[in-house]
């Protein structure tokens, strides 16, 4: 392969243009020429692959020359005791595009100050459109404030002069040296907690869906707190310098510059299209950037997905090097006034300052086995806080030891699955050894999902993050503080007999995302194999494939069909087949949802999950023989609404009058609570001639979240097109809904709404919201004819990045009441509205409305029927309808673009 010629060095300024630039009369514009001339050869190399430690290093010598040049002009340097000092990342002398050139004017002190001078040179640089952060400051001051803000002294730290007396800065370092101020073990300190809060603002995850590349964990900041604290605790200038201190290896050297490489090419080019300082990965950019390096075959989303799993790979590299040296800092703070005491664990391990380390420097060299013993020990021991930096070390050094033979060894495998049934930190025993690299090695098909992203707003994490997120998730609902978040979960795991077994479930039920074909049947081929390598039961490997092939399976249940549907409970349970498949399902699907996206478990989910597992609890204590009546759960459901009724002093005869002329449906689909509700409203509206509506948290008053929404009306078509384009209208998202009728030709709609901004407020409580709900649904519903029938809300923009063909499809249900519309559109504002507006103008009358928001896209199912009440089962008619309203859809994700 040819490599194209590149220059030695960047271009920089020839000395006709310095000359010409510190000219007093020089003009702005022609600054900004040489700068756009310049700034333009650079991105022209960095397209030619030339090599970005040199880019970096040469832009900031650019400025370094122009700030030079424009000094000059404006007479400063004849000034003695003023200097021009660079700081920050341009003190580095390192600058991308349109990164932001941090000065100092450092003064001997303010009578010394060339004020109108200074004010110039400050004005001419914003004139020719350089991003400055500048501050004037006198010696005293500056040695003032580093010794009272860690930002101030860090920039400091690498502060260097441009132009100007050098004796000034000189003496400013010898004042802020740690003999002074920041000693080495108050500045890690300082720093460390700095990185802290940086990482919390970031969910404490590298695998964002849009990370900011240069504070998300594993970020380049990571890599400059390295090289801060380097610089304090050692005195070097140089990040080498920490391979001749032994706080190193040369390889990790290289890695960590390879890292940090990858990332500035990344910055470089994310400056570039972005045509400003920019270190967010949107989503648009990704698209550009992943060509831009290569990835450019016909498929997008997979283009997008490795070009995002390069970068993944580079900060886990970056965040593990972070941790191992911070740690390697903090053992050389604790061990230099200090006599550690040695506690031996066995003939490999001992405890030194509550950290296992290996008592051989050779250890896992001679006995690669160690390296999951020493997982298995950390597991078993809570006194132990962590693991030695220099074994961390010894162990990565070794890991190509780890291979089939490694792999096969029953030693080793019996030891995995003492780490996975550890009795302490099993979730940080995985994060550690997939850091490492151990867990890829040991487990190749996890290996291959790590940094493997989908390029979509629901799965927020990378496949190998919320893999380990599930088991942690797992773990949490052994402790007391989640049993009130996850009351049901939380017992249910106490119920199973081998919870290792869920664990290994978690490990394996997304292990294939990413290979093509449906991840869930090819996942099961892994779990089995692991589960007969790991020499377990043939019972036992068949409930960890079976529940690897059903993860997905109660999930969908419960947001996509009709639970409250008899016959929809009694598949799902003959489906399951016994409450031991049911718990393990219920709590791995649990933590599967908590683990995707924080947005996906809220009250509403929580209570669909609830109610599948209880009725299906339920159904199979009754025997699948028996399947659940309709009239027994109809009759159940108005008893319990009677003593609710009774205990609230509601008039019974006048209860059981509404009941007579409610359809049969709306007592099996309601529960009690809802009925005694509907019902008490009823009965207190009557018998106004205005619609009846009432508002209430779901789940009660304490139960924050979701709320419904209850109207009683004449029947009208075009209730549900009004009532949905009015919650758009509110910023409500419609979750589900319900419309029964009365022989009287009044409906009963029961709505579950959110708000559209935040999936987990308690809306109802504020008295101004409910009124505003209630007064602007009253105003449209007694005048439907003239509601705008379609919202024009501005769609956001990471949502019109994503834009697919919508689908519409009818599908089979266990007890055909009504016929299913199941419908996958690109998420839009006014898309339920659009919806509700077909139904109405094509004569489909809405029954149910089962609706969930993926990330990017809508799932919705609509339960229909013709107008008369007839089920919609002629080809050409179900043909037609998915055909017209998928156009429809279409036409209007479009033009909302």
């Amino acid at each position: 392969m040819d490599f194209p010629a590149f220059p030695d060095a960047p271009p920089l300024l020839t000395e006709e243009e310095k000359d010409k630039l510190a000219k007093p009369g020089c003009s702005i514009s022609h600054y900004k020429a040489i700068i756009e001339e310049k700034t333009a050869a650079y991105n022209d190399l960095f397209h030619s692959l030339y090599p970005i430690e040199k880019l970096v290093k040469g832009l900031s010598s650019f400025y370094d020359e122009v700030l030079h040049a424009v000094w000059t002009a404006k007479e400063l340097d004849s000034e003695k005791h003023v200097s021009l000092v660079a700081v920050g990342g341009y003190g580095r002398g390192e600058l991308h595009p349109k990164s932001d050139i941090d000065l100092l004017i450092l003064i001997e002190n303010d009578a010394s100050a060339p004020k109108e001078k200074l004010e110039s040179f400050i004005t001419f640089l914003w004139d020719i459109n350089l991003d400055v952060g500048h501050s004037v400051r006198t010696l005293n001051e500056c040695t003032q404030m580093a010794a009272e803000d860690i930002t101030i002294i860090t920039n400091l730290i690498e502060s260097r002069t441009l132009i100007g007396s050098k004796d000034l800065l000189a003496t400013l370092k010898l004042n802020i040296d740690t003999s002074n101020m920041w000693d080495g073990h108050s500045f890690y300190q300082a720093k460390l907690a700095e990185q802290k809060q940086r990482h919390a603002k970031y969910q404490n995850t590298a695998y964002n869906l849009e990370p900011n590349l240069k504070e998300c964990p594993g970020g380049l900041r990571d890599m400059q707190v390295i090289d801060w604290v380097a610089k304090r605790h050692l005195h070097t200038n140089r990040l080498s310098a920490l391979i001749e201190k032994e706080f190193l290896s040369e390889d990790e050297y290289i890695q960590l510059k390879g890292a940090v490489s990858h990332l500035w090419r990344i910055r470089w080019a994310l400056h570039i299209e972005a045509g400003r300082k920019e270190d967010r990965l949107l989503f648009d950019h990704q698209r550009t950037l992943a060509k831009l390096f290569g990835f450019d075959d016909d498929d997008l989303k997979r283009n997008v997905e490795r070009f995002m799993q390069g970068y993944y790979q580079s900060v886990a590299a970056i965040q593990q090097l972070n941790d191992l040296l911070l740690q390697h800092f903090e053992e050389s703070f604790l061990e230099k006034d200090s006599v550690t005491p040695i506690e031996i664990i066995n003939d490999h391990f001992q405890v030194a300052n509550g950290q296992l380390e290996a008592r051989s420097p050779t250890l896992f060299q001679d006995n690669p086995s160690s390296m999951l013993e020493i997982y298995v020990l950390f597991g078993a021991h809570e006194n132990i806080k962590g693991i030695r930096a220099n074994t961390m070390r010894q162990l990565r050094d070794n890991l190509e030891l780890v291979d089939d033979n490694f792999r096969n060894n029953k030693t080793n495998t019996d030891l995995f699955m003492d780490i996975i049934s550890s009795r302490f930190r099993l979730s940080s025993i995985l994060r550690s050894m997939k850091h490492l690299g151990l867990l890829g090695r040991y487990l190749p098909e996890f290996g291959a999902i790590i940094g493997q992203m989908q390029h979509d707003l629901f799965h927020i994490y990378t496949v190998d993050a919320h893999t380990l997120q599930v088991v942690e998730n797992l773990r949490r609902l052994w402790l007391p503080e989640y049993k009130q978040k996850f009351p049901i979960s939380s017992q249910a795991i106490r119920h199973i007999q081998k919870v290792e077994l869920v664990y290994i479930a978690g490990l394996y039920h997304d292990i294939a995302k990413g290979r093509g074909g449906d991840h869930s049947e090819l996942g099961c081929v892994d779990a089995q194999a692991f589960c007969e390598r790991h020499g377990l039961s043939k019972r036992d490997t068949e409930l960890v494939v079976w529940l690897v092939r059903n993860h997905l399976f109660m999930s969908v249940t419960a947001q996509r069909k009709d639970i409250s549907d008899p016959e929809v409970i009694w598949e799902f349970a003959s489906y399951v087949k016994d409450q031991e498949h049911l718990d393990y399902l219920f709590i791995l699907t649990v933590a599967d949802i908590n683990a995707t996206n924080p947005t996906m478990w809220n009250s509403w989910r929580a209570s669909l999950m609830r109610q599948l597992y209880l009725e299906t609890k339920r159904a199979l204590r009754r025997g699948l023989d028996f399947p659940i009546d309709a009239d027994m759960i109809s009759d159940e459901h108005k008893q319990r609404a009677l003593e609710i009724i009774i205990e609230r002093n509601v008039d019974i005869m006048e209860a059981e009058k509404i009941w007579e002329s409610i359809e049969d449906e709306y007592f099996i689909r309601s529960n009690g609570d809802e009925i005694a509700w509907n019902t008490e409203a009823i009965i207190q509206h009557r018998p106004s001639e205005k619609p009846l509506i009432a508002i209430t948290p779901l789940g009660g008053r304490n139960f924050s979240g979701a709320s419904k929404i209850f109207i009683y009306t004449p029947i009208s078509r075009h209730l549900f097109a009004v009532t949905a384009a009015t919650f758009e209208q509110l910023g409500l998202t419609i979750l589900d809904a319900k419309i029964s009728h009365t022989t009287d030709n009044y409906t009963l709609d029961s709505f579950v709404v959110m708000d559209s901004n935040d999936n987990d407020t308690n809306l109802y409580l504020d008295k101004e919201r409910i009124a505003l709900i209630r007064n602007t649904l009253m105003a449209q519903l007694e005048t439907p004819s003239t509601y705008a029938s379609v919202v024009q809300r501005h769609t956001p923009r990471i949502l019109k990045i994503f834009n697919s063909p919508a689908t519409a499809h009818f599908v089979s249900q266990p007890e055909e009441v009504w016929s299913a519309l199941e419908i996958t559109a690109p998420d839009r504002p006014g898309l339920l509205a659009l919806v509700g507006q077909f139904f109405m103008n094509h004569n489909i009358m809405l029954h149910k409305a089962k609706i969930a928001t993926l990330g990017e896209r809508v799932e919705d199912t609509f339960y229909i029927t013709e107008e008369n009440g007839d089920l919609i089962t002629d080809i050409d008619s179900m043909n037609n309808i998915c055909t017209l309203l998928k156009e429809k859809i279409d036409r209007f994700s479009q033009a909302m673009d």
